[in-house]
């Protein structure tokens, strides 16, 4: 027995050395299954401001979701962290997991993303609606649309289908999975899928009577019942030109008499109606705002057991890979803004601002950022204008065509007009342009350009260091130390009293009078002066009982204007 205590004690002694020796860490950092994988963040976050200022300021390649947590508030917390990290608890059915049931994906700002639908109706409602078959019609529709208006090639096939129907709701999610193809940002998404469906806008504003959603009878045809002017332009980064072949239709053209017009196509498949019997479309034209947040594949909403699944009817399916799990690639083809830059990746837009690519504002370096060539300026306006101080040299104006961001790398790629200096054949290009991109992660830019053989030659410059002034450490000290001056300064004019400075801190020659009269603001002045005027209307008896307080007699402003 006294053996067995001796060999117990010793082995704690030898353990606690070893502890002393390599000691616990403080804080646990969680890592993913292999030990060499670099340390995971996971961050939460109850603004949305403060997850995406933390994006900024990681160097790795992170992205924020929300999570619903409370049933009924609609309140949510954001989460930062990598697409794989997520994952790795996502797919778990542990405790994580169970956190992570209500999750979404938010699609930041001004972020090349994919094209997406959210589809509904009301089953109950729209008892002989065969959404199954709307569905496909879309599909066809939507393929048709950018083939026209692009000349990008789809079908069904590149259409990624999630389903969450119910027994009162149909329910979908179509994420459209286009090779080397993407959308400047989801505004521009908002702004085709509003075009393209104007003849089912028109049919529910027209009133007309229907016995509900049709599904037959579909065509197609030229977009030109628009309402307002749109500009519908493509970047070609895939072909080698220098600038990008562009379509533009507005209502500003000859009309034509209606006979010789084509007619529109038929939507009234789209048109369904709500619990009340009202008239709306069954494509949701909400889920195309700033920072919006989309339900991800595997999750459902709080307070619902219905997660979005692949649909039975869904014709996509990604390539296999012995490195990824099917699952795992579902789970990221259905991310919006998972999209990485490359040079054969082309960016479509489709503007509704008034000015179109011939409106041209020229620029300088020291021109205001406003609106360059029809599209407006980045997230980052210094950075717009460090990348102008590059291509305004030796006599020669450089531009901003336009400029693309790429969330994933935070990446903003700029593609230069009028400026066609290439550092890999040392001199200008005769026609292509080149491409200012700015890694805003690493805090560096290089330039790559549009012409053929630069591009077989995968050329790309060497990295140069960004300014101090337009780094993202930078800025955002800048902002918070700007926030902060005028939150203090916000909460010491509502706590403090404003006190009246005694004459021996004021300057030779000025009263105290004036000193304190200096101080006020203009609001608290103007405040003061009403309540004397009153004050002294009162005393001269021109206020009566049922005068309103808030005006002043026309008799004490004679008698003012008089004196």
């Amino acid at each position: 027995m006294k053996r067995k205590w001796e060999a117990k004690l010793k082995q704690i002694e030898e353990r606690a050395s070893r502890y002393e020796r390599k000691p616990l860490f403080s804080v646990y950092r969680p890592r993913l299954c292999k030990p060499e994988e670099p340390p995971s963040i996971w961050k939460l976050f109850h603004r949305q401001t403060e997850a995406f200022n933390f994006v900024k300021s990681c160097k790795e390649y992170v992205h924020v979701f929300a999570l619903e947590y409370k049933v009924g508030d609609g309140q949510r917390i954001y989460l930062v962290t990598t697409y794989v990290q997520l994952w790795f608890y996502y797919k778990s059915r542990i405790h994580f997991r169970r956190n992570l049931l209500h999750c979404y994906e938010v699609i930041p700002e001004n972020a090349v993303c994919k094209l997406y639908f959210d589809l509904e109706f009301n089953k109950p409602a729209n008892p002989e609606a065969d959404g199954k078959r709307m569905v496909a019609l879309l599909i066809e529709h939507v393929c048709k649309a950018l083939q026209e208006l692009y000349g990008v090639t789809c079908s069904a096939k590149d259409v990624f289908n999630l389903d969450s129907s119910t027994d009162e709701k149909f329910s979908r999610h179509l994420i459209f999975q286009l090779r080397d193809v993407a959308f400047k940002d989801n505004i521009h998404v908002g702004n085709f899928v509003k075009k393209i469906l104007q003849p089912a806008l028109h049919f529910i504003a027209s009133g007309e009577d229907d016995s509900g959603p049709e599904t037959t009878g579909h065509g197609f045809s030229r977009f030109s019942e628009a309402p307002v002017k749109q500009g519908i332009s493509s970047n070609r980064m895939s072909t080698g030109e220098d600038t990008g072949a562009s379509r533009t239709w507005s209502p500003e053209e000859p009309e034509r008499p209606r006979s010789a017009r084509p007619s529109s196509p038929d939507l009234s498949f789209l048109v369904v109606k709500n619990n009340t019997g009202e008239k709306r479309l069954f494509v949701d034209l909400g889920v195309y705002t700033r920072n919006r947040n989309f339900r991800l594949y595997k999750s459902s909403k709080i307070g619902k057991r219905v997660a979005f699944e692949i649909a039975e009817d869904n014709k996509f399916f990604p390539e296999e890979s012995k490195k990824v799990s099917e699952e795992n690639q579902y789970f990221l083809y259905s991310l919006v803004t998972n999209i990485r830059f490359s040079d054969t990746l082309r960016i479509l837009t489709c503007d509704t601002s008034q000015h179109t690519e011939e409106q041209v504002e020229r620029f300088n370096s020291t021109a205001s950022v406003k609106t360059i060539e029809g599209f407006q300026c980045s997230p980052y306006p210094e950075v717009d204008h460090f990348v102008l101080s590059l291509v305004n040299k030796n006599d020669i104006k450089g531009g901003i065509r336009r400029w693309n961001y790429f969330f994933p790398e935070e990446l903003l790629v700029y593609d230069i007009c009028r400026y066609r200096w290439c550092e890999n054949i040392g001199r200008a290009h005769k026609s292509n342009n080149i491409m200012i991109l700015v890694d805003l992660k690493n805090e560096v830019w290089y330039q790559k350009c549009h012409d053929p053989v630069c591009k077989a030659e995968n050329f790309k410059s060497d990295c140069f260091p960004l300014p101090a002034e337009v780094c993202l450490q930078f800025l955002l000290k800048e902002e918070e130390e700007f926030t902060t001056h005028d939150a203090d300064e916000t909460r010491n004019n509502e706590t403090k009293a404003p006190e009246k400075p005694s004459p021996s801190k004021l300057p030779t020659g000025v009263s105290s009078d004036a000193g304190w009269d200096d101080d006020i603001d203009e609001a608290h002045f103007l405040e003061a002066t009403e309540d004397a005027e009153l004050a002294e209307a009162a005393e001269h008896g021109l206020l009566s009982d049922s005068s309103v307080v808030d005006e002043i007699p026309d008799e004490l402003i004679i008698e003012a204007l008089q004196q």
